[in-house]
């Protein structure tokens, strides 16, 4: 455990976490209007309007324990990040810092718009909650592919270890294909949980919503898949390109049969090994130098010494389990389906 090697495995390991949990928080954020329209004839005005907010309280409702624990994840790999590698840390969150501020004030948004949406009961505070929740998921969905797309491609690192590059530099065909990727999938991975999640007119729609995000977020998922393969992967990477694409053609099957919880478990597989895809391109460099080679960051040059990784690592050993063990039992507590009959007519506090 205090090996650089092992804390980049580590580091792998939690956006592994991350994106395959707040992905699905993420697509469902996006869903929102979507999903949230009532489907069913309702006679009269004032009822087809309830009936659209219930549906939207149900979408909501699918994440509603368990997406503050999901972004934890993504706290914890910053700070592992900052500890066990402060040069990729550095360097990265200052070339990175718009990008990167966009992200967190979406992720702010996000988190205030879901908090505070049923703390006012009025149609138009709800809009804007709901309009705050969508531009919460989008724009983190589409930013983090462009972010990791651009560490794997490299950027203009300095003999300072300053990226010199600008913010158009970092909107490449590769990155902007990056992006589109992480949004398909995380809206076909969000879609496919909410039908799991729901039962009635909520997981009909949902679940034919799946069906029709299927053929864009494969296409988008497998050309960037090769992209990267053919540029920057290795030799057995071909074996995860190639097992990430399997997977998610066999998680669309799944959505067409309306076997919504092993769709749900190829797109969860198909989102891990297209982060492992991206890290084991990197390995053993974290962020490549497009100036110079020797300029490159790796796992040696960027981490801390050998007595910081042997302290982090007795840190993890005691605390990982009670963390994994926690967000597991969240999850078999609120594991039932949602309906539109579960939702009670006042707004109250919830979510």
């Amino acid at each position: 455990m205090a090996t650089p090697e092992f804390w980049f495995v580590l580091v792998t390991v939690l956006f592994v976490g991350y994106f395959v949990l707040e992905g699905f928080d993420f697509g469902v954020g996006m869903l929102v209007p979507v999903l949230g329209r009532g489907a069913a004839p309702v006679s009269g005005r004032g009822a087809s309007s309830e009936i659209t907010e219930k549906r939207r309280r149900v979408v909501l409702n699918t994440i509603g324990p368990v997406w503050d624990g999901n972004e934890v994840w993504l706290i914890t790999a910053g700070g592992v990040l900052f500890a066990a590698f402060p040069e990729w840390y550095a360097t990265l969150f200052s070339g990175f810092y718009l990008p990167l501020l966009l992200i967190l004030v979406a992720l702010i948004l996000r988190i205030c718009a879901i908090e505070y949406r049923g703390k006012i009961d009025d149609p138009v505070w709800r809009r804007r909650c709901d309009l705050g929740i969508g531009i919460g998921s989008w724009v983190p969905a589409v930013l983090w592919g462009v972010a990791f797309a651009n560490i794997v491609r490299g950027v203009a690192v300095d003999e300072n270890k300053k990226i010199v590059s600008g913010l158009l530099d970092l909107l490449n065909p590769y990155a902007l294909l990056g992006g589109a990727t992480t949004a398909l999938l995380f809206l076909f991975h969000g879609a496919v949980f909410v039908a799991l999640k729901t039962s009635g007119d909520v997981h009909r729609d949902a679940d034919a919503l799946a069906r029709r995000l299927a053929l864009p977020a494969t296409a988008a998922t497998g050309t960037f898949a090769l992209w990267t393969q053919l540029a920057h992967g290795k030799t057995w990477t071909w074996w995860l390109v190639g097992g990430a694409v399997a997977v998610l053609l066999a998680a669309v099957v799944a959505a067409h049969a309306g076997r919504e919880g092993w769709a749900f478990l190829g797109t969860t597989v198909t989102i891990a090994g297209a982060v492992v895809l991206l890290f084991a391109s990197l390995f053993p460099a974290v962020l490549p130098s497009t100036l110079d080679p020797a300029w490159t960051l790796t796992v040696e040059n960027a981490s801390s010494s050998e007595y910081t990784l042997r302290v982090m690592g007795w840190a993890t050993v005691i605390v990982a389990p009670v963390v994994l063990g926690y967000q597991a039992w969240t999850y078999w507590v609120f594991r039932r389906r949602l309906s539109v009959a579960d939702i009670p007519d006042s707004i109250g506090l919830a979510r």
